[in-house]
């Protein structure tokens, strides 16, 4: 019985011929090949549209940010022109200058006008005035019926000016008492932003769209004209509702294709940038990969049936299998070492063991003067902590870590690298482990935002002080003195006015008008340097100064010390009874009965126009309920104004 068992083996041992064993692994073969290609090409399709996806939710980010920044710089300038508007009617020609100045300042800015209450054009910063009426204008009518200080956003329109496509920022100017006092508009060409959209590569289908969040289109690149309002559209009906930013697929209402659509909507003000990217644009570079894919298969099954071929011959299965065994270590080689990134591998001390040669090209130094150093060898001193704590977070396999530090070239230049780190295997002994890292030059990255944030710094150091004089302008003083009304108990306002002004324009003409009120806007800012205190340009030839956690006695010190500096800069004016340029200054300190600042510089002001009043050249203290009048002169720089001095400094 066991005999007749064991013929049955060998029978169908003998059946199973070396043919049938070559089909059954040409067969497996090309079963695993087709099943790594398949996967491999599912995967890397994911992972591109992914990738796109995470493309597409940043850009629509920046461009919502962008678009923010952009009406943020024109809606501050504004709002300084507004406030000075509602308090003064300064004259034409200083009033243009001031709104060509801002113009010049703020590229995104065509032009800005004033118009009055009947819509004709009272100031503009165009070189001359125009004289048609924009009465019958929307948003004329929405700000002569609707009071507040926001900004109105119009939709897309052809200016009456330039014939252009245009969006029109708008604010009410307010009177004192509250009445309509006309309309302060800021016109921005819808070219501006499709220009700036227009460097960025999205595909032959791609497209940026800026959008006001009620559906109206004021900017696209490319341009189109098929809609203009896509309100019914499903991004302002469901996706707008549910999210601010967002990401999905549609087909395109400007051409009707299929895309993969992104968009946030600014967190200031009504606007909504969108972002698409067609389907095919977005699975390029993947076809070209998968095609390379599907080449290499058809190798690698060649190859298959070439070990098949080679399985029935005896001796030259060997070498023929060495050899493309050889070939294929070759590929992975030149694939490994000609990548912009750098590919390491290190243990878990941290020691390198493989660094790949693209090293070379990112650091000029040789892979083997690497292997067996330490890997935070290659890292900044003051970024070292940062790449350690990254590191502690690799604690599993697949486990992923992410960090950015410096490094030097071989010529001792500093280079910004992104790595990427990943846990390739676990051992029973954590430093046996082996991790993976990519490293990636991300210098000129880091250049770019090192840039973008100067700027952003400039134009709000722009955004709050005054072009002439270089003081801070209204908008900031207001803000100053709100913050320190509510954390001082004892607060001084200091306002000055220049005595005489107006004659002394007439005389000297408006050239030299703007020096002096820069050489008494300087003497003025040196009381305040370097203190606690704040000088501001309040408006035309006036002037204010806070000064927190200062007396009445001592901020009196103070003004009579920059009426005194002002008096002996002896700047000729033949307009004034004393025949030089003087200052009028009014003083008031709150008390428990001061119900606010509004009512602080009310006070100050009460004071001023009594120095002026009764003869000028001196400073009045508001007293509440009385003011209380100090001669000129007689408060002397040293000795008593050296503890005041002390006292700002703190």
């Amino acid at each position: 019985m066991p005999d007749r068992h064991l013929a049955n083996q060998n029978g169908l041992l003998r059946r199973i011929t070396p043919g049938m064993v070559v089909v059954f692994f040409a067969l497996v073969m090309t079963a695993c090949i087709l099943g790594v290609v398949v996967w491999k090409a599912l995967e890397a399709k994911s992972a591109a549209l992914s990738r796109g996806s995470t493309d597409i939710k940043n850009l629509a980010h920046s461009l919502a940010e962008h678009a923010g920044h952009t009406i943020q710089a024109a809606d501050i300038a504004m709002g300084g022109m507004v406030d000075l508007l509602m308090y003064q009617t300064p004259l034409p020609e200083r009033f243009n200058k001031y709104m060509a100045d801002t113009v010049a300042a703020l590229p995104q800015i065509r032009e800005i006008g004033v118009l009055d209450t009947n819509g004709n054009w009272r100031y503009s910063s165009l070189p001359e005035t125009p004289r048609y009426n924009n009465g019958d204008r929307p948003y004329f009518a929405y700000h002569r019926d609707t009071a507040g200080k926001a900004l109105r956003i119009s939709e897309m329109f052809q200016s009456r000016l330039t014939g252009r496509p245009t969006i029109l920022l708008s604010k009410r100017v307010t009177k004192q008492d509250g009445s309509f006092g006309g309309v302060l508009t800021a016109a921005i060409d819808s070219d501006y932003f499709s220009a700036f959209y227009s460097a960025f590569q999205l595909g032959p289908d791609g497209g940026i769209s800026l959008l006001r969040n009620d559906g109206a289109v004021l900017s696209r690149w490319p341009f189109s004209s098929q809609s203009t309002d896509l309100s019914r559209l499903d991004l302002f009906t469901t996706h707008l509702k549910r999210s601010s930013a967002g990401y999905y697929k549609i087909i395109s209402p400007f051409d009707g294709i299929v895309k993969y659509f992104g968009y946030e909507a600014a967190p200031r003000y009504p606007l909504v940038v969108t972002v698409a990217m067609s389907e095919d644009w977005l699975l390029s570079a993947w076809s070209m990969d998968l095609r390379t894919d599907a080449i290499v298969a058809v190798v690698l099954l060649c190859v298959i049936i070439l070990l098949a071929a080679l399985l029935s011959a005896q001796f030259n299965f060997r070498a023929r299998t060495e050899r493309a065994l050889r070939e294929s270590e070759s590929h992975y080689r030149l694939l490994a070492n000609n990548i912009a990134d750098v590919v390491i591998l290190l243990n878990g001390r941290g020691t390198l063991r493989y660094v790949s040669h693209s090293v070379e090209q990112m650091l000029g130094v040789r892979p083997q003067d690497l292997v067996g150093k330490s890997c935070f060898d290659m890292v900044h001193a003051e970024d070292k902590q940062g790449v350690m704590t990254a590191s502690a977070r690799l604690n599993g396999s697949g486990a992923v870590s992410t960090a950015e530090f410096r490094t030097y070239r071989a010529d001792g230049s500093i280079v910004w690298v992104e790595s990427n780190f990943k846990q390739a295997s676990e051992r029973d002994n954590p430093a046996e482990a082996e991790f993976v890292g990519v490293l990636r030059d991300i210098t000129e990255r880091k250049r770019m935002e090192d840039e973008l944030n100067l700027l952003n710094r400039r134009l709000t150091q722009l955004a709050a002080t005054d072009g002439l004089t270089g003081l801070t302008n209204r908008r900031t003083f207001d803000g100053f003195l709100a913050r320190q009304f509510e954390a001082c108990e004892e607060i001084s306002v200091l306002l000055f006015d220049i005595d005489n002004f107006k004659g002394y324009n007439d005389t000297y003409g408006h050239q030299a008008g703007d020096r002096c009120l820069q050489a008494v806007a300087k003497a003025i800012g040196d009381a305040t340097s370097n203190t606690s205190g704040l000088s501001a340009r309040y408006g035309g030839e006036e002037f204010a100064v806070v000064l927190p956690n200062i007396s009445e006695d001592d901020a009196l010190k103070v003004a009579e010390s920059i009426r005194l500096t002002v008096r002996a800069l002896g700047l000729p004016n033949t307009a004034a009874n004393r025949g030089f340029v003087t200052i009028s200054a009014g003083i008031a300190t709150r008390t428990r009965s001061t119900p606010g600042e509004a009512a602080l510089v009310g006070e100050a002001d009460a004071a001023l126009y009594e120095a002026k009043r009764l003869g000028r050249n001196r400073s009045f203290v508001y007293s509440s309920p009385v003011l209380r009048y100090v001669e000129a002169g007689s408060i002397q720089h040293d000795p008593e104004l050296a503890p005041v001095e002390r006292k700002l400094a703190h």
